[in-house]
């Protein structure tokens, strides 16, 4: 089965590298990226624009927007990537720098940090860029839930806020990252109510293969499965790992077993094309 990664990052981000050294134990790297995703099969991964400096880290109020993809010079050319939003740089100069980048074509949508910066989905300062989201018809995907730095507020990455964006912005899709996991019940409730709103499932375990296997079992992701069975609306849902915090083919595996197999293509693969429709000319 071919599989496409709709949540990966390929930025020189400290916590990532961390991450991949400690926790993960994947080469977080150009060669270790082309062979983990060819190993499983993954056609193509979509990374989330993201950059820092050094005088803050991620999440970086100095970061200047669109943030793009840094891990090193030469970019596979199976990544293609969303344009990240710094809020606090939004700015005429870089709305244009923006409208530029949605005109590449390895550009494939706009990420918004909700919870990293403090800032609803629906604050005055979004506006332009979903106005640009419309224009150039290109997704705009949301971090919803928990947050991977601290300094996260999590009062801003509520899954609940993205009803107000979705319908005041009938004709941009949105996609809830991480399914708004902890509240993976007001996830499935949007996605279920919304036609131009959806989720995908990555970066619901951290750490290795054991880590996967180990929390695949139990009582650890019960609130996960009820809200999979409440919304039913599998073709709302991607596939993503949101590498390097865990492996890509285990967490294929971790996926498989939490989706009915007749569902497979649609979330490993047909619902990544009809959110990101710019992808098709990379597709083999």
């Amino acid at each position: 089965m071919k599989v496409i990664d709709a949540h990966i990052h390929f930025s020189d981000i400290k916590s990532f590298h961390h991450t991949a050294d400690e926790l993960s134990f994947v080469d977080y790297s150009y060669n270790g990226h082309q062979k983990e995703f060819q190993n499983a099969n993954v056609v193509l991964s979509i990374a989330m624009g993201l950059t820092e400096t050094d005088n803050m880290g991620f999440p970086d109020y100095e970061a200047r927007t669109p943030m793009g993809i840094d891990l090193e010079d030469k970019v596979p050319a199976n990544i293609v990537y969303c344009a990240g939003i710094n809020p606090y740089d939004l700015n005429e100069e870089a709305l244009e720098r923006l409208e530029e980048d949605l005109q590449k074509p390895a550009v494939v949508g706009i990420k918004i940090y909700l919870g990293y910066y403090p800032f609803y989905a629906y604050d005055e300062v979004y506006v332009p860029v979903y106005a640009l989201a419309e224009k150039y018809g290109v997704p705009v995907v949301f971090h919803t839930g928990d947050t991977y730095s601290e300094r996260g507020l999590l009062k801003y990455s509520h899954p609940l806020a993205i009803d107000e964006v979705a319908v005041k912005h009938r004709n941009i899709n949105f996609m809830m990252a991480h399914f708004g996991d902890p509240w993976t019940l007001t996830g499935a409730e949007i996605i279920y109510k919304n036609p131009n709103v959806y989720a995908d499932l990555s970066g619901l375990i951290v750490g290795t293969e054991e880590e996967l296997k180990k929390h695949s079992k139990g009582r650890f992701l019960d609130h996960l499965r009820h809200a999979l069975v409440f919304a039913d609306s599998y073709d709302k849902l991607l596939f993503g790992t949101d590498w390097p915090l865990a492996p890509v083919g285990p967490y294929i595996e971790f996926i498989k077993e939490l989706i009915p197999e007749e569902y497979h293509k649609d979330v490993f693969y047909n619902t990544a094309i009809k959110v990101f429709p710019k992808i098709k000319p990379f597709l083999p």
